[in-house]
């Protein structure tokens, strides 16, 4: 129970559309322009920086505040099993991200948010993810190569940190806790399936590009 709980908190939270809630503040509807997500990276380019890194903001910190909470509510309980339980809420924050179903179930693909859960799994995480995505970024200026692959990177992460002990968990709640690394990633990868297959025809738009993005 405690699993669908903390699925249910992350989805609730996830449900805050920072781009789409600013795009509506400047007469916008973000996902009729652009790309039409509800991410970062759209809210970037329609609406320039500040939306973009404010969108980025809010978009992270609605999943730090859901794990947080989480793990509040169940430290007294369920202490030993705390960071499998921030992934759950993790997952719901993402799948609220992803598909909100007061906006139609059209939301944005989930990097913020997998930023953050970044975050709260382990920091260390987080600084070989900024790392690598900046990397990528830089050299081909695909965002959505440097998103695919911190997607992946993420999953690898986990499996390593959990092999070597840094989660203390084991057993099935450890595997448990790969897979939802497994789906977070996977998710990820579906939701830029349009952008990978112009990525493989060489017909992606870079990072500053003028052309309508995707």
């Amino acid at each position: 129970m405690e699993r669908i709980i903390c699925i249910i908190i992350g989805y609730v939270f996830g449900l805050f559309q920072t781009g789409y809630l600013l795009g509506k503040w400047n007469h916008i509807d973000i996902r009729s322009q652009g790309s039409g997500n509800a991410g970062s990276t759209n809210a970037l380019r329609v609406m320039g920086v500040k939306a973009g890194l404010l969108t980025l903001f809010g978009d992270c910190m609605k999943c730090v505040l859901a794990v947080l909470i989480c793990r509040a509510v169940f430290v007294g309980s369920h202490a030993d099993e705390l960071p499998l339980l921030g992934l759950y809420a993790g997952v719901g924050a993402t799948l609220g991200h992803n598909y909100p179903f007061w906006l139609k179930f059209k939301g944005g693909k989930g990097i913020a948010v997998l930023a953050a859960v970044y975050i709260t799994t382990n920091p260390w995480m987080t600084l070989t993810g900024i790392i690598v995505f900046l990397g990528i970024v830089a050299v081909t200026r695909y965002v959505s190569a440097g998103s695919l692959a911190v997607s992946l990177l993420f999953v690898i992460e986990v499996i390593v940190c959990g092999q070597m002990g840094v989660f203390s968990l084991t057993g099935s709640l450890l595997y448990e806790m790969y897979a939802l690394a497994v789906f977070i990633g996977a998710l990820a990868w579906w939701r830029h399936r349009a952008n990978i297959v112009r990525l493989v025809h060489g017909t992606e738009n870079k990072f500053g590009s003028k052309k309508k993005d995707a």
